[in-house]
């Protein structure tokens, strides 16, 4: 069963140094230090109203009112601040506030926070082409919150429906019920310019075509995207829990594997297309961001437990901040300006990433894309010797493509869609 979770723009080989030596050397980052890449920030904003039994995010159960809105933006800006260095020779491509349910937070304190991140990178583009993407929750987002985050800089809403059923709702642990989350819709796309919503299929007893009439009735509301993720039992949740102990019900496999063929049908008869293993989108209405993540580009994690990723001349280093609120605001007043570190009190793992290893996360990621992977060109930008990954694969390539699970069009890798299920499987034969 293929998973449903959530790269460095195309560069040139430089052909005086790759050419002239006889081998591939530094990355195309390194030999060309000038070029602008593509950067995506994302903000992680850690509480809930609730904390649903499926969710394995850091997330903490509060009110708006107990949180302090203003102190965690200036958290925040502080280690913009700090990070900013390291990222020099970025360009801001796209800001995503995920959380947790972002939209509890002050649009006041989201405007400043923008803001920051704004005037701490030049745009790649035009200024106002970059997408800014908020999540929300249908009980904290009315047409009053929809209009303020706009008005504060958002472009994009991304609304966590889940479902349009009630017991299903109840289920999940969501704090809305089928007409709030329609009326959370609407206010979306009154308000902003893009809105997406999340869907949550292989639900207990939910019949296939009762998940693609859900997806059916959020598209007619308006949207220009919608994500449909296959509910998984994690572990550490209070579903994984009762899954162990063997009280949790759980569809099979292949009741999800209709619901998943049911969406696309009902999608594509309403003109979205099937551009990622969970995602759907109009032509031209794709989640730029996490595009950015599918391709390889860096992102800069903010926040209580953000990762981040950002190139070294050797690969990449991927950190993660602290989990707990109180260590990470007070850890920021403190932290260093670079690179990120062990010795502060906000960064609390760094992995260094070779080439090899960032290759094996493109193939991984760019293969769940119906444009698949261009094979050399992420070689090259990584640095290795196109001719060497292929040689290393050549056997791998050749059985998928026997077994029609891999699509081969020059250097470019594509999973055809009827075996868009397994796409976690195939992309690990080639590694």
């Amino acid at each position: 069963m293929v998973s449903n979770s959530y790269t460095v723009a195309h560069g040139l080989r430089d052909s005086t140094t790759a050419e002239a030596n006889g081998h591939f050397g530094p990355p195309v980052w390194a030999l060309h230090p000038s070029k602008m890449l593509p950067l995506l920030v994302y903000v992680h904003f850690p509480w809930c109203l609730e904390k649903c039994p499926y969710c394995d995010f850091v997330s903490y159960k509060t009110t708006r009112e107990a949180i302090d809105h203003e102190a965690y933006a200036d958290a925040i800006v502080r280690e913009l601040d700090a990070r900013q260095p390291w990222l020099e020779g970025h360009g801001l491509s796209s800001i995503f506030l995920g959380g947790g349910t972002p939209s509890l937070w002050s649009p006041r304190a989201i405007a400043r926070v923008l803001e920051h991140i704004r005037r701490a990178f030049p745009t790649v583009g035009d200024v106002g082409d970059v997408e800014v993407t908020a999540e929300c929750n249908p009980s904290s987002l009315d047409r009053d919150r929809a209009r303020d985050l706009v008005a504060a800089g958002v472009s994009r809403l991304s609304i966590g429906v889940q479902s349009l059923d009630g017991e299903q709702l109840k289920f999940l642990g969501r704090l809305h019920d089928a007409p709030l989350a329609i009326r959370a819709i609407e206010a979306g796309v009154a308000a902003a310019p893009r809105v997406s919503a999340d869907l949550i299929f292989g639900l207990p007893e939910q019949p296939p075509e009762v998940a693609a009439q859900h997806a059916a009735t959020l598209v007619d509301l308006g949207l220009s995207h919608l994500s449909a993720y296959s509910l998984t039992i994690e572990p550490g949740t209070r579903f994984g829990e009762l899954a162990r102990r063997g009280r949790l019900p759980i569809a099979t496999e292949d009741a999800h594997a209709d619901a998943f063929l049911a969406i696309e049908a009902t999608l594509a008869e309403r003109g979205l297309q099937h551009y990622e293993v969970s995602n759907y989108a109009r032509p031209g209405e794709e989640a730029r961001h996490n595009l950015g993540y599918w391709r390889g580009a860096s992102y800069l994690g903010l926040g209580v437990a953000a990762y981040g990723c950002g190139p070294t001349p050797d690969g990449a280093i991927r950190y993660r901040n602290a989990t707990d609120p109180e260590r990470y605001v007070s850890g920021t007043r403190a932290i260093h300006r670079g690179a990120p570190t062990l010795d502060d009190r906000v960064t609390v793992s760094v992995e260094p990433l070779d080439r090899e290893t960032l290759l094996r996360e493109r193939i991984m990621l760019g293969l769940r894309l119906a444009e698949g992977l261009d094979l050399a060109a992420a070689a090259e930008e990584l640095g290795l010797d196109p001719s060497e990954v292929f040689r290393t694969r050549e056997r791998a390539i050749e059985r998928l493509r026997r077994e029609d699970a891999l699509a081969i069009e020059g250097t470019r890798l594509r999973i055809p869609p009827a075996r868009r299920l397994a796409t976690d499987g195939i992309a690990a034969r080639l590694f």
